[in-house]
């Protein structure tokens, strides 16, 4: 099985593409697209989509993998990040290639075993699991290896979880009932507002 990881961006999109053939694990291709910050959006978007639709062509992958839009508190960066993924879903679609959606949390913890993970940590693991020597070049690269291997393995597994309830931006069926996706939500939620209401000031008494 070979699968296409992306990790969605206007500015920078990483991509990364593993096969699974024979049980193990290698990295087939895997690079940058870095737009120029003098391109408009939609021409970014059309690189972005161009990119994929090249990929999607010259690889003609089983299954495409790609980061589930999560929380950002930089509201612009989510919507870039929205706007990238966009435009490879499309891509996806009009190859009738299959997705799989994963948080940044839920690839860090089976590349890793840690959600938390940092970027040195990820990178460091992508390297491992894919038997590759030499360091990759960028967060990027590594972060889109690295949601390749996670839906290869989920795939492979037979744990292809459809979309949570909560999801709407999700591209699989809604699924009823509470998911550790929708958990996380609700936890976040409640630790941001839990937060905002401890910033909030005081009002002095009349």
């Amino acid at each position: 099985m070979i699968v296409l990881g992306i990790d969605p961006g206007t500015a920078a999109m990483g991509y990364g593409i593993v096969d699974s053939t024979g049980g193990r694990l290698t990295a087939i291709d895997h690079g940058v697209l870095v737009t120029s910050p003098d391109a408009s959006l939609p021409e970014r978007l059309l690189a972005v989509h161009a990119l994929v639709d090249s990929l999607l062509v010259k690889h003609a992958p089983t299954l495409l993998a790609v980061e589930r839009l999560f929380f950002s508190r930089n509201v612009q960066t989510a919507f870039a990040v929205g706007q990238a993924r966009g435009v490879v879903l499309l891509a996806a679609a009009q190859h009738d290639v299959p997705v799989l959606e994963a948080t940044p949390n839920e690839v860090k913890s089976a590349i890793a075993g840690y959600g938390a993970a940092d970027k040195e940590q990820v990178q460091r693991m992508v390297q491992v699991v894919l038997g590759m020597a030499e360091r990759l070049r960028s967060d990027d690269e590594a972060d889109a290896l690295a949601i390749a291997v996670w839906a290869a393995n989920t795939a492979g597994s037979g744990r292809a979880d459809l979309s949570p309830v909560m999801d709407r931006a999700a591209v699989a069926p809604i699924r009823r009932g509470r998911s550790g996706y929708e958990r996380a939500v609700h936890e976040a939620i409640a630790r941001e507002r839990a937060g905002t209401a401890t910033r909030a000031p005081k009002r002095n008494a009349s």
